[in-house]
């Protein structure tokens, strides 16, 4: 049984009449670690970018499949809801792409198209699940900031600005050990998005060829699993990719959002492009 929505913290910004996007971020993140990004989207989309469940200053329930990829769907689901938004492309990183993958599943007629960065196809045969898991069940209250920053670091290919990992870091230390294991376990034991349902939303990978927790086979099985999806490889960059270079990652997402709300547009044929 999942969990009844509740409201998330998030920041929106742009056109209230604009294309809307969804910005949904990773594991231990929040809405914050898109503030890069945001910074170069353009202002004639309606970008949102919200802080799931557990995470940042969102509300952390208990219980049984709180933090399941489903119920966080059904968060996202009630946000557009609430704002009157009938259907919106939504962008999911690293974690955030299995509750997108997730919501395009359960919910297409919310989906008007799907930007998947650093994603996971299945969460059960990823390599560094497992370790991570290991870790995480050997948190305790107050999580070390060292393993926060040693976490933060593992999803970077290239440097980004101290300030701003220092931010990062101090999101992920809101989150108690609890919902650190909890989200992960949940995430970890999901059924793979792609494997309950085919996904028809237009959809664009982007993947930094420095990432080490999502390979680039998987890349390849998940963009085989979406009919139609497209891979761009970012050369130089890590899982964390719109954190390196967040223009690279902007300026793609503007273009699919456009490129996917076109009445004109033809679904593109899956190929690999690097940038």
């Amino acid at each position: 049984m999942r969990r009844m929505p509740i409201q998330l913290p998030h920041i929106e910004q742009g056109d209230s009449t604009g294309i809307p996007v969804i910005l949904l971020h990773g594991y231990s993140d929040s809405h914050r670690s898109y503030e890069p990004l945001l910074a170069h989207l353009p202002r004639d989309l309606r970008a949102t970018a919200l802080t799931t469940r557990g995470h940042g200053d969102a509300p952390r329930p208990h219980g049984e499949n709180a933090y399941t990829p489903g119920t966080l769907a059904d968060d996202v689901v009630a946000h557009l809801d609430d704002r009157d938004i009938e259907a919106a492309v939504i962008v999911g990183h690293s974690a955030g792409s299995y509750t997108a993958q997730q919501l395009a599943v359960d919910h297409p007629d919310r989906v008007r198209g799907l930007v998947l960065m650093g994603a996971f196809r299945s969460t059960r045969d990823n390599p560094a699940i497992a370790p991570l898991l290991a870790a995480v069940d050997e948190l305790t209250d107050p999580v070390a900031p060292e393993f926060v920053r040693e976490f933060q670091l593992s999803t970077l290919g290239q440097p980004v600005p101290p300030a701003f990992l220092d931010m990062v870091c101090g999101e992920s230390r809101k989150l108690p050990a609890r919902v650190w294991q909890q989200v992960l376990r949940e995430l970890a034991d999901a059924p793979v998005p792609t494997e309950t349902a085919t996904i028809e939303a237009p959809t664009l990978v982007l993947w930094g060829d420095r990432d080490d927790i999502c390979l680039l086979d998987e890349q390849a099985r998940l963009t085989a699993a979406i009919p139609g999806s497209e891979l761009v490889v970012h050369s130089g960059l890590g899982h964390a990719l719109h954190w390196e270079q967040p223009h690279r990652a902007a300026a793609d997402i503007a273009a699919f959002a456009r490129r996917a709300v076109s009445p004109r547009a033809p679904r593109r044929p899956r190929s690999v492009a690097a940038r």
